[in-house]
């Protein structure tokens, strides 16, 4: 295990858990977040990638907007304290703390074809456990269970992964291999009803030789509402913008 794993847990956690869940290797999960309340996702091994899908529960199908919340916010990628804008520019989360700097939202999530292409066919009869299972699969699986489809999908924060460029004319994007280590953590605060879907299958320009993805621990504490202080207000304008949109919407 990485050393990552001896990383002090931050003061972000306190008291119990109110929900407690292992998503594995290779798998989705989906849950509505109570306004109010923080979902933290901790790597359990070393290069965890989470693709996540992010809706307000009250207002389906609204989405998260990443163009938005990148381009108001100043920002290549998604990190704290910055606040996770929807397409009526009001907002969804807010990503209180993290283990890392850096969760990439230029992307997108692995498919299909590109996990048959790196890694070979596989299904759950030759496979058992070890099916390997794009990260479209797996979010629309979870999709399905919240009467949503292909339509609405979005562009996705890869929670744990780094793209950088490679420097070519081209502008092409290498991901970083050694970005993310067991223990790794990340919290999202909830600025509204939010559904939350993701997958834990690999990075779409993860082209390593074996198929190894990690599983993650998720926990849903009560946290509160942002206050006045809250380092999201002063992280850019827009991002007190669109928390105080969400409190108008709520009020």
């Amino acid at each position: 295990m990485s050393a990552a794993s001896t990383r002090p847990r931050d003061p972000l956690q306190v008291g119990p858990p109110r929900l407690s869940e292992t998503v594995p290797a290779g798998g989705a999960w989906s849950h509505v977040l109570k306004l109010g309340t923080a979902l933290r996702l901790t790597a359990l091994d070393d290069g965890a990638n989470v693709s996540t899908l992010l809706f307000n529960q009250d207002l389906l199908p609204e989405r998260l907007n990443l163009p938005d919340t990148l381009k108001s916010q100043e920002r290549a990628c998604v990190a704290p304290p910055m606040v996770l804008i929807g397409e009526m520019g009001s907002a969804l989360g807010t990503v209180t703390g993290s283990s890392l700097d850096w969760h990439d939202a230029l992307c997108g999530h692995i498919r299909d074809e590109q996990v048959r292409e790196r890694w070979g066919e596989s299904s759950y009869a030759t496979d058992r456990n070890e099916w390997r299972r794009s990260a479209r699969e797996g979010l629309l699986r979870e999709m399905a269970k919240r009467d949503l489809d292909r339509r609405n999908l979005h562009q996705c924060v890869n929670f744990f992964s780094r793209a950088q460029p490679l420097g070519d004319r081209r502008g092409r994007l290498a991901f970083v291999e050694e970005h993310a280590a067991a223990g790794d953590w990340v919290e999202l605060r909830a600025e509204v009803n939010l559904l939350v879907v993701l997958s834990t299958a690999p990075h779409p320009l993860d082209e390593r030789a074996a198929w190894s993805p990690s599983g993650i621990e998720v926990e849903i504490r009560d946290v509160g509402v942002a206050g006045a202080d809250d380092p999201a207000r002063g992280f850019r304008d827009q991002s007190a913008r669109a928390l105080d949109q969400t409190r108008r919407l709520h009020a």
